[in-house]
């Protein structure tokens, strides 16, 4: 099975939580990956960090042995139905009310999707 790790596990590991790096050495077999949008969020993180360098050379240690996803088409298509989903899931029905509502008053970031 694969697995797609979001940047907040992807720090858990990289701090070295023993309860998340426990859980993914059990799936050891799959292959572990990321998306773009998770790698430049965690070059984000390094960035503005104080330690910049030190924190980038352990962040792309740790991207090393992951396998990144580009987007591409298919990423896109199936973004806009997952979008799409979630939006008609949690948004109001009142469709005076749909007009105002965005994926971040519902609680979600566009990234996350």
């Amino acid at each position: 099975m694969n697995y797609l790790l979001d940047t907040n596990h992807c720090s858990y590991i990289i701090n070295g939580d023993p309860q998340i790096i426990d859980a993914l050495n059990t799936r050891a077999d799959g292959v572990i990956g990321i998306s773009i949008i998770t790698y430049a969020e965690l070059l984000y993180m390094t960035e503005k960090s104080e330690k910049a360098v030190q924190n980038r050379i352990v962040v792309e240690s740790f991207l090393a042995d992951v396998d990144l996803y580009l987007i591409d088409e298919e990423t896109a298509i199936i973004y806009s139905r997952i979008k799409a989903s979630v939006f008609n899931h949690f948004a109001s029905k009142d469709k005076s009310k749909r007009r105002s509502a965005s994926m971040s008053n519902l609680g979600f970031s566009d990234h996350d999707l």
